[in-house]
């Protein structure tokens, strides 16, 4: 409790540090929605139409195909494997997407690491400067 009175009493005395903190605060809170968004949080509407789709085709064909026998076996099992590998090349698709916007967000904060690594060794290099 008391440490975090000193650490309100401290920001309260830095006021540019808690204006940094609640930057970095809604910065996250804007790339945790930009996932949310790409279906790192939840599916997407269009991946919940698709999947419910997916399911009903194959439950519906299997139900039909037991019930009826309207179609050879090897016909069946070979729409069977057609829609389970449709599925699967719909879930590389959705997890490329995912893939390219995490290496879009490293790839940003790599670039602002080297800004900052530069702008720190030329604070390094003016403060040698002065001390010299």
């Amino acid at each position: 409790m008391e440490r975090r009175k000193q650490m309100e009493q401290t920001l309260q005395d830095n006021s540019p540090l808690a204006d940094e903190i609640n930057n970095f605060y809604r910065e996250r809170e804007r790339i945790r929605d930009a996932i949310g968004r790409i279906g790192g949080i939840q599916y997407s509407r269009a991946d919940t139409i698709v999947n419910i789709i997916f399911i009903i085709l194959v439950v519906g064909f299997f139900s039909i195909e037991l019930v009826f026998k309207p179609l050879p076996t090897t016909v069946s099992i070979e729409i069977g494997v057609f829609l389970v590998s449709m599925k699967i090349v719909w879930m590389i698709h959705a997890n490329q997407k995912f893939n390219h916007f995490v290496f879009w967000v490293l790839n940003s904060l790599e670039f602002r690491m080297n800004t900052n690594t530069r702008l720190l060794e030329d604070l390094e290099k003016k403060v040698d400067l002065l001390q010299k």
